[in-house]
């Protein structure tokens, strides 16, 4: 069991989402980083889908209840256990007592907290992840706050391994895996490049001056953005001549442009439908880089086709099968290592 002692800016359990649901009207929710959310929790042994603590920005203090394995993914918030700072993307044993806090955000807007077993939550519609404006799902369909108290399932027999080791020679208030996830792959937390996107069922109908400056100029993040959509100001979008949408499936990354003629990218716990022009669908490989971007911060797109976007996707998910089976044989070391040793 994890203790919140304090809530920060914006902390809520999450999973991959609330899919299968949205031809009902069902928001799907879910992490804004799923990138950063299934990495911490490879490094936990658990399974892709498992929930994690989704942090924006100003991150809350946690006292672990028990001894346990966390990870710490995603945006660098400056992690902190009893006062020591703690490296991001790695394996980390905590000891029972042990307070982790966040300091001065570095980079990235975003981080996740996974916890070996897994955040016991109930399951609304096959999904633990919150949707607060709806009250549904995580820890009681609502952002986390001092004094909540969130159980925990029980893990596999690893953290009996590195706690019998850990007793025996050390008593620090945690203990690092001594391997990392390769900087390649985190590496999308601190990037500039533009944005990938493609071109939305709607491009044609705006005018070519506001094709060309979407494609070619610099947007700022609104600070109104939420996990619903990002808004964007900048040169305001025009349609060719005055068009009635019929309001049809929009997905994580669409571009759309309402009538005042500033984009808004649907993220998260964006609506199943919307009515307004889509100039652009945000390519799913640049989606958590989105999700690392602050309100303020400005961005750029550029164009490329399906091909390339389906190939983008494919190379990435093969990096994180092939990280996924590297980090189940580190584990396997380690806890092989441990076992000797004890």
């Amino acid at each position: 069991m994890i203790r919140i002692l304090k809530s920060g800016l914006l902390t809520s359990i999450q999973d991959l989402g609330r899919y299968g649901y949205q031809k009902h009207g069902i928001i799907a929710s879910g992490v804004m980083d799923s990138v950063a959310h299934r990495i911490a929790n490879f490094l936990v042994n658990n399974a892709a889908n498992a929930p994690t603590l989704e942090i924006t920005l100003m991150g809350p203090v946690i006292e672990f209840q028990e001894d346990t394995l966390i990870s710490i993914c995603g945006g660098e918030l400056s992690p902190m256990i009893d006062g020591e700072h703690v490296n991001m993307w790695k394996l980390i044993y905590v000891r029972k007592g042990s307070e982790l806090r966040f300091g001065q955000p570095k980079q990235g807007f975003r981080a996740y907290l996974a916890i070996a077993g897994g955040f016991d939550v109930p399951r609304v519609m096959n999904s633990a992840s919150t949707y607060m404006r709806a009250a549904v799902g995580g820890f009681q369909g609502r952002m986390l706050e001092k004094g909540d108290e969130i159980p925990v399932y029980p893990d596999t027999d690893l953290s009996g391994i590195f706690q019998s080791l850990s007793s025996e020679i050390r008593k620090d208030p945690f203990i690092e895996a001594p391997w990392f996830v390769a900087p390649e792959i985190t590496s999308y937390t601190k990037t500039n490049e533009p944005i990938r996107v493609m071109r939305g069922r709607e491009f044609e109908l705006f005018d070519d001056a506001s094709q060309n400056n979407f494609m070619k100029n610099s947007f700022k993040i609104d600070p109104k953005s939420d996990r619903m959509g990002y808004r964007l100001k900048g040169t305001t979008l025009s349609l060719k001549e005055k068009q009635e949408i019929v309001s049809e499936a929009v997905t994580f990354g669409t571009v759309q442009v309402p009538p005042e003629g500033n984009p808004i990218i649907l993220l998260a716990d964006r609506q199943t439908t919307g009515g307004y022009p889509k100039i652009g669908q945000v390519a799913s490989v640049d989606l958590p880089r989105i999700a690392q971007m602050k309100p303020g911060e400005n961005m750029t797109f550029r164009h490329i086709s399906h091909a390339e976007a389906q190939h983008l996707y494919l190379k990435r998910e093969n990096q994180l099968r092939q990280l996924k089976r590297g980090i189940h044989s580190n584990i396997t070391k380690e806890a092989q290592i441990c076992t000797a040793l004890i």
